[in-house]
């Protein structure tokens, strides 16, 4: 569990920057430059997600369980899945009405991610990765909007309808390949079980 803990505050961490420190950033790029920049918060975000992966891998083998999911909560989870994934495709995508409507379509996107995990995986380790995830988005979130009215942000404008077209139809396809085996290849987990 140690290397999990660890894995999530590195990774969390280096994104939460502009929460904690809002001004770090600028006063690093001004002093090192942004090539630098770029360099140390690649290589820390990489390493956090490296060492969530595999601390998530060891952890929960033996993890103890704090609460059991239901058929009828990983119905729910298997739902919200579909709105998670068109959300994190249109983040990607040049602003349609579905980012201009939810603002942060990344940021939304995790907290769902987060939630339908946290309906079904009841152990301490998931609940330690998904509840860290939930906890951070739900941060960022607030300190988007703390951005927003000190002028330091914008919401996003209306650049193609063609965005939302393409965010759902790529969502689904992703959300379909996750279920049909994406899932159980990358994480050893499938999300539907017979």
């Amino acid at each position: 569990m140690p290397w999990l803990v660890i894995g999530v505050i590195v990774f969390l961490g280096v994104h939460s920057i502009r929460i904690v420190a809002p001004g770090f950033r600028d006063r690093t790029i001004a002093a090192r430059g942004e090539r630098a920049w770029k360099a140390i918060y690649s290589l820390a975000s990489i390493a956090g997600f490296v060492l969530v992966i595999w601390g998530y891998g060891q952890a929960r083998q033996t993890a103890p369980v704090v609460y059991t999911g239901t058929p009828a909560l990983a119905g729910v989870a298997m739902l919200l899945m579909i709105p998670a994934s068109i959300l994190l495709v249109a983040a990607l995508l040049p602003a349609g009405r579905i980012k201009v409507a939810v603002k942060h379509p990344t940021l939304t996107a995790v907290k769902t991610w987060a939630v339908a995990h946290l309906l079904v995986n009841g152990d301490l380790a998931s609940i330690v990765l998904f509840g860290g995830f939930l906890l951070w988005a739900v941060a960022d979130r607030i300190s988007e909007s703390r951005r927003l009215e000190a002028g330091l942000a914008k919401n996003p404008v209306l650049v193609s309808g063609r965005s939302d077209v393409i965010a759902v139809i790529v969502g689904l396809v992703i959300y379909g390949l996750f279920v049909w085996k994406l899932h159980e290849w990358l994480f050893g987990v499938a999300p539907i079980i017979e």
